[in-house]
C-alpha cells in the first residue's frame, strides 16, 4: 500500500483531477492508504464528537516533540477526509499545528462547497479536536 503523500503533492494531485468525481475517488484512495488502527487506538478518547460517521483520530507525541497521527472512519469519503487531515498535521509539533493556516489549506483544496453539510461539520469537528489536543500536548 503506498504511503500518504505530503501536503504539497496532495494539492498537486487534487489539481490534476478533472472533476469532483475524480477528487472523491482520490479521497477514497487516500483513506484506503491509512494504517489500520489498533483496538487501543479505536478507543472512546479518540472518537471525534460531532461527526455523523464514526471517526477516530489518535495523536501520540514523540520524543522529539512531533505528533504522530493515526485515524480511521467507518465511511469511505470521511476516511478520505481523515487522511487529508492527517497529511496536513502529521509529524508537526504542537506549536506548528496551532500556527497552521488550516482554512487556507482547505480553501486550496476547494472541498467545502462539494461536501454535504454533515461532512463539513465532521471535518470541522476533526480540526477543532486536533487543535484542542495540540494545545494540551504543548
Amino acid at each position: 500500500m503506498p504511503a500518504l503523500p505530503d501536503e504539497h503533492k496532495l494539492l498537486r494531485n487534487f489539481a490534476r483531477c478533472q472533476n469532483w468525481e475524480e477528487r472523491y475517488l482520490y479521497m477514497i484512495e487516500l483513506g484506503g492508504r491509512l494504517t489500520a488502527l489498533t483496538e487501543q487506538q479505536r478507543s472512546d478518547k479518540n472518537l471525534i464528537a460531532g461527526c455523523q460517521s464514526q471517526v477516530w483520530i489518535d495523536m501520540q507525541k514523540q520524543a522529539d516533540g512531533r505528533i504522530h497521527f493515526a485515524g480511521d472512519s467507518d465511511a469511505a469519503i470521511v476516511k478520505g477526509l481523515v487522511a487529508i487531515v492527517i497529511i496536513l498535521f502529521q509529524d508537526k509539533t504542537a506549536a506548528d499545528i496551532l500556527s497552521l493556516d488550516v482554512k487556507a489549506f482547505f480553501s486550496q483544496l476547494a472541498l467545502e462547497q462539494h461536501l454535504t453539510p454533515s461532512r463539513t461539520q465532521g471535518l470541522n469537528a476533526m480540526i477543532r479536536t486536533i487543535l484542542s489536543r495540540a494545545t494540551e500536548l504543548q
